[in-house]
């Protein structure tokens, strides 16, 4: 014979697990501090002012 489980207990054990994965996603997304996303803001900032500053204006020679 099998073994004999606790429909309960593994439905709850599977509640968990799943719990679980879904806190471990949202460390994973929203687990920066402040001052994390503030530097990255402010690098986000710089890397578009340094792609801006180095575009050609073709417009001109046409």
């Amino acid at each position: 014979m099998g073994e004999i489980v606790n429909l309960n207990r593994a439905r709850k054990t599977r509640a968990r697990a799943a719990d679980k994965s879904r806190a471990a996603a949202n460390r994973a997304a929203f687990g920066r501090t402040r001052a994390e996303r503030e530097a990255q803001v402010l690098k986000d900032e710089l890397a578009a002012r340094r792609l801006d500053g180095a575009r050609r204006d073709d417009d001109d020679q046409a």
